[in-house]
């Protein structure tokens, strides 16, 4: 009877997946860069030959204390860190990327990495050098395209070139025989627009007009459940917007991440997320400002810090519901050839 009990034992620990134990629950934060502590803007792509997950992230200088509360020189200089993860739920830092000085610059933002037939391509935000102030002139930032087969050698593809200046925070998707990229248009009012590509080289604007009159950066658009979603960070929380066809969108009520958890370093509004849709789940990842952490009250610079967390983006009634505050037990598996 003991050695049946054993045996049955050893079936039901063999059928419950690794990850769904307890110890296999997202930590808060998920990831912290171990340089500069500053990583935010995530992009995460499956890396095919290597098997592993990989983010790519902004890489903030954090740390730095500079004597005037107001210089934003900490958010200039910042190349493009890169984790690793085969389960996206653990990661490890692997350094900063190399890509090539005749398309990039001083300061690198908001990366986006989108694969297809054996190329990944990715849409990086290059401010040309480091500033001391917002919107001082010089400052306009533009939108580079780098092709890799590998994730590790970069190449120039070319910039993105519309009638507009300052484009940041690009995110791009296959549609039919063409694909869309939203972005930033800062002589916009701060709102996004959208513009489509037959080859991923030339665009053009869909509109002049906005997706819909909400301020907003760092969009995401991902299909989920049978709707486009669009995902922007509005300082206040994330606006939702959702579509049948990508092009005419409904913004819902309220904004999700707007109401700061309760865990430590996830105590303030989530910021500038991506989207992993995996089979019938999608997992959010986001970045947070530390000002709400103990530290903040010995520490004026703590609040530049921010960190990487992930939640569980749930479909219910036609809406996206997020609970930061629940233990997460996930796996990402590798996506379809």
């Amino acid at each position: 009877m003991k050695s049946l009990l054993s045996t049955l034992a050893i079936a039901v620990s063999l059928a419950v997946p690794s990850w769904a134990n307890a110890a296999d629950i997202a930590p808060k934060p998920l990831y912290r860069d171990p340089v500069f502590d500053g990583a935010a803007d995530v992009s995460i792509i499956y890396d095919r030959a290597a098997k592993l997950w990989k983010m790519f992230y902004t890489n903030r200088r954090a740390m730095m204390k500079l004597p005037d509360p107001d210089d934003v020189e900490w958010v200039h200089g910042t190349a493009i860190g890169i984790a690793t993860s085969r389960d996206g739920v653990k990661w490890q830092y692997q350094g900063t990327a190399d890509f090539p000085k005749a398309c990039t610059d001083a300061t690198l933002w908001a990366p986006d990495v989108f694969y297809e037939d054996g190329t990944y391509h990715m849409w990086l935000t290059i401010v040309p050098g480091i500033f001391h102030r917002w919107g001082v002139k010089g400052a306009e930032g533009r939108i580079e395209h780098l092709t890799s087969t590998d994730l590790s050698k970069w190449e120039c593809a070319g910039t993105v070139k519309l009638d507009t200046g300052r484009m940041i925070d690009p995110t791009v998707v296959k549609l039919g025989q063409g694909y869309r990229m939203w972005y930033k248009d800062e002589r916009a009012g701060s709102r996004i627009l959208a513009a489509d590509s037959k080859d991923l080289r030339t665009w053009t604007k869909v509109s002049d007009q906005p997706v819909n009159p909400t301020k907003g950066e760092g969009a995401k658009v991902f299909r989920f459940k049978g709707h486009y979603w669009l995902i922007a960070d509005v300082w206040k929380g994330l606006m939702v917007l959702r579509s049948d066809d990508a092009l005419n969108w409904t913004e819902l009520p309220g904004y999700i991440l707007g109401a700061p958890g309760r865990k430590a370093t996830d105590r303030h509004k989530g910021q500038h997320a991506d989207v992993v849709v995996d089979g019938d789940r999608a997992f959010i990842y986001y970045f947070v400002h530390q000002q709400n952490e103990a530290e903040a009250a010995t520490d004026p610079r703590w609040n530049q810090r921010t960190v990487i967390q992930v939640a569980e983006l749930v479909y219910k009634d036609g809406k996206l519901l997020v609970d930061r505050d629940a233990d997460l037990s996930f796996q990402l598996h590798a996506p379809s050839p």
